[in-house]
């Protein structure tokens, strides 16, 4: 499902990639919107474990840009190819399944929560002025990295995405106290 997309990959795609046999596959999933929903459930948990791991300690501008780093750099690595794993299955089932939608919105607000998080902290820090929205920018920076995956998808060049998240920091920037 991550390379071909839900709607692409079959129940038999899943038994020879998976080493099983059918029967085994419907002892664990009623049907392919069941085994659908263990995918978006296990991919949200691996993508949110590594932003978690990520942004656990952001408390800086600088930790932020290695934050964006980090990001540019794995898409790099991939030429740009497949966008990001949250998004693409959104894009695929949102529309179809309402229990999948909705659990994508929670990793979407849990990863957004984090970056927050860590924006709190540099305000706290009295790195960003008392007047920034945390929450806000969060959103600004999740909208400006789905994008970002999206262009890096679709040129197979991560370089959208950098130019999206640089932005998005200097948007954060105007904030900044200077200290």
């Amino acid at each position: 499902m991550r390379l071909k997309g839900v709607g692409n990959t079959t129940l038999d795609d899943v038994v020879v990639a998976s080493q099983t046999s059918k029967s085994q596959l419907y002892n664990h999933f009623s049907d392919k919107a069941d085994l659908t929903r263990a995918v978006v459930q296990r991919w949200g948990e691996r993508r949110l474990e590594q932003q978690e791991d990520d942004l656990s300690r952001l408390d800086s501008i600088r930790g932020l840009e290695r934050w964006r780093d980090a990001i540019v750099q794995r898409n790099t690595i991939v030429g740009g190819a497949h966008g990001c794993i949250l998004g693409s299955l959104a894009i695929e089932v949102a529309d179809r399944d309402d229990e999948a939608r909705r659990t994508l919105r929670a990793d979407f607000q849990t990863w957004e929560r984090l970056l927050a998080e860590g924006l709190e902290r540099m305000r706290i820090k009295g790195i960003l002025r008392a007047d920034a929205d945390p929450r806000d920018l969060a959103t600004g920076i999740m909208a400006a990295l789905q994008g970002g995956y999206l262009l890096a998808q679709t040129a197979h060049d991560s370089a959208p995405m950098a130019v999206a998240l640089d932005m998005a920091i200097e948007h954060v920037k105007t904030f900044a106290t200077g200290s």
